[in-house]
């Protein structure tokens, strides 16, 4: 059983080597990873070509393109094409596997299961731009995931998220800040079988794209749930998301 771990990078040399070791130090061997890189100018080229000699080394099948793209989503989808694996896995440029271990107990669990599954994911850490942890992601993965569950808000962080390539469809360009979202949506409808790790599988960089697009990843996730969840549903769910944030707001005030 094959992972293809797919790392996005542009112009990210600081936090690329982070992730990079998180991949190089994992106990499992059949690893197969993909580093797309948008054509950085900040010697992030170096340090790839640097890792390229040491994967081999370590005896990881291991390949790279830099190029200009269209975008984060346009090079994810370039990392599609090129994976081979069984599964698939974004850990992209500042976001780290958990762990050492982390895919070797993936691997484990699966083992003692007898059919495949579609989708496998888990809960997410949070860490600063240093790498230090900020604790666990607040919306906490569900024991029981489907696509409905996206109603609620992403509850599966994209980085904790690992799909059989087969189902893996291309991410939609249309959406510029959330189509990682709309991606996680149409792979689950797509799956058969989705098998909840109860494990930690991320750590992800707080300031990722969407979180430094606010406002406007907020309005594309608006408009994803529309789609997916209907209008007026989704306009209920929003006032009490609103009602909740800010009852929060009043308590914390109040401690």
């Amino acid at each position: 059983m094959t992972f293809s771990i797919i790392t996005v990078t542009y112009n990210a040399a600081q936090w690329l080597e982070r992730t990079i070791l998180s991949v190089l130090s994992q106990t499992y061997a059949d690893i197969e990873y993909i580093i797309v890189d948008g054509g950085s100018t900040d010697g992030t080229v170096d340090l790839i070509t640097d890792y390229e000699l040491r994967m081999t080394n370590y005896g990881r099948r291991f390949r790279w393109i830099s190029e200009p793209d269209g975008g984060i989503y346009d090079a994810m989808n370039k990392g599609l094409k090129l994976a081979t694996g069984d599964y698939v896995w974004f850990v992209n440029a500042g976001d780290r596997i958990h762990s050492p271990d982390t895919i070797q107990e993936i691997a484990n669990q699966l083992s003692t299961i007898h059919f495949p599954f579609s989708i496998l994911y888990g809960e997410a850490e949070i860490s600063d731009a240093q790498g230090n942890s900020l604790g666990m992601r607040r919306l906490k993965a569900p024991e029981k995931l489907t696509w409905k569950s996206f109603k609620m808000g992403m509850l599966v962080c994209h980085q904790s998220f690992i799909v059989k390539r087969e189902i893996a469809v291309t991410y939609d360009l249309q959406y510029r800040y959330v189509a990682d979202f709309e991606w996680c949506i149409r792979c689950l409808k797509k799956a058969d079988h989705i098998f909840n790790t109860h494990q930690t599988l991320s750590y992800f960089l707080e300031a990722g794209f969407s979180a430094a697009n606010r406002k406007a990843s907020l309005q594309e996730r608006y408009e994803v749930m529309c789609k997916y969840y209907g209008k007026i549903p989704t306009q209920i769910r929003h006032l009490w998301f609103a009602v909740r944030f800010y009852f929060a707001k009043w308590i914390k005030r109040k401690i």
